[in-house]
């Protein structure tokens, strides 16, 4: 009888010793494993939006990098609880909810709120696969240079200039510029004579595609934006292609010289441009939104031109145009903004939503309507508006973003000399 009981015992030691061995090993997969991942957003159509990020610890911790060219952005509000992670994009009101599959792998949704709106597009991601779309087919036709490209039709057409740059391998890099700002940076490959192109930052979420009549001419493209959106374009190569005179777009009225504006800041307290710390000032208004990521990327030149150049007598302070009319949820969003990026300057809460057609009514009723994010007003030391700028070339824009920032410094210069 002993002996049955102890072989009962012994056998269901066993039994429990498995059990844990395969708990550990099944919790020992459930991690986020280091390296690269080729992460795919399934849009209802069918089309896959694709993007890279690697995950490292740099510190310890796990933090994930969303790769698209040369940009490296930083994710590192990363959450672990079992199998399941949740991912928060730095911007955007944006995140991941996924969970880590047996073999390594993210499966879930990518969840962004809009204001009132809230979308959920089915994500996965695998581990070990720098893939972002395969040349399966050696390229016909060379897509390096500048093309001219108009991006809808009829009275919804709007222009744009495209700037790709194409390796030996077929893989392509680059960027559309528009009259408000850059699709930021494109990367993707030409496989015979299809093009796709697409980037992910949390806001974007982009796919271009183009089949290519020949090196210079593309007739049948198709841009996907998020879940659902889409709009045709075509292009045709201009080495001379340009877009409209930002400082043409948005002008003073007639009669008006100076702007007259009072906000709160995400502090909470009023700013108005009339204040002392503004007087005899060379002032940049910035007009932004969180949402924006051109406006990201103005925001980064902006606090480095600050750090170094207020001492010379230059002011900044933004104007915050967001999704939401309510306060709370517009000031946190931006008090999320310039933690991020280190803002040393004022952020004021418009509570103009940036969808009310009457926004610049009803807040710059001295100029004539935004036409897009970011927007750039340059005042004197006597309060005058000197010069209006729509729109900004990022660093993904290359030689026009050193353009834009060579014009930026010899303006502010121009304006410090007046007396």
């Amino acid at each position: 009888m002993r002996i049955v009981v102890k072989k009962v015992l012994l056998s269901l030691l066993l039994v429990s010793s498995l059990v844990i061995i395969s708990s550990a090993a099944t919790h020992a997969k459930a991690e986020l494993r280091p390296g690269i991942y080729k992460a795919v957003i399934q849009r209802t159509d069918g089309q896959q939006i694709v993007f890279n990020f690697e995950v490292a610890s740099p510190h310890g911790k796990p933090v994930l990098y969303v790769l698209n060219a040369s940009e490296r952005m930083l994710v590192d509000d990363i959450r672990q609880q079992g199998d399941s992670l949740w991912i928060t994009m730095p911007f955007y009101d944006a995140h991941f909810a996924t969970v880590i599959k047996p073999n390594g792998s993210l499966e879930g949704k990518f969840i962004k709120i809009s204001g009132d709106r809230r979308s959920e597009i089915p994500f996965y991601a695998l581990p070990g696969n720098k893939e972002r779309y395969p040349v399966t087919a050696r390229p016909a036709y060379n897509v390096s240079g500048r093309w001219a490209a108009r991006f809808g039709e009829g009275k919804d057409e709007t222009l744009a200039v495209g700037e790709f740059v194409q390796a030996a391998n077929g893989k392509v890099t680059g960027t559309f510029l528009t009259p408000t700002g850059d699709y930021r940076y494109l990367e993707g490959a030409i496989a015979a004579d299809t093009l796709k192109l697409s980037a992910f930052d949390g806001s974007h979420v982009y796919l271009f595609t183009a089949k290519l009549d020949n090196d210079s001419t593309i007739t049948q493209a198709v841009f996907y934006a998020g879940a659902s959106g889409t709009e045709k374009w075509v292009a045709h190569k201009d080495p001379k292609a340009k877009l409209p005179d930002g400082f043409d777009a948005v002008k003073l009225r007639p009669g008006e010289s100076k702007l007259n504006f009072s906000f709160p800041a995400t502090d909470g307290k009023k700013v108005s441009i009339n204040d002392a710390r503004y007087k005899n000032k060379v002032v940049v208004v910035q007009i932004l939104g969180s949402w924006c990521p051109n406006c990201m990327d103005e925001t980064k030149f902006l606090v480095d031109y600050y750090k170094k150049n207020k001492q010379r007598g230059v002011e900044i302070v933004g104007l915050a145009y967001e999704r939401t009319t309510d306060f709370e949820r517009s000031k946190q969003s931006l008090a999320t903004f310039q933690k991020r990026l280190g803002v040393n300057y004022p952020f004021l809460v418009t509570t103009a939503a940036v969808s009310d057609p009457k926004r610049t009514e009803k807040t710059l009723p001295q100029i004539e309507p935004l036409q897009g994010f970011p927007t750039t007003i340059f005042i004197d030391k006597k309060g005058n508006v000197r010069k209006i700028h729509t729109g900004y070339d990022g660093p993904a824009t290359g030689q026009h973003y050193e353009a834009f920032k060579k014009e930026f410094e010899e303006l502010i210069t121009s304006l410090l000399a007046e007396k």
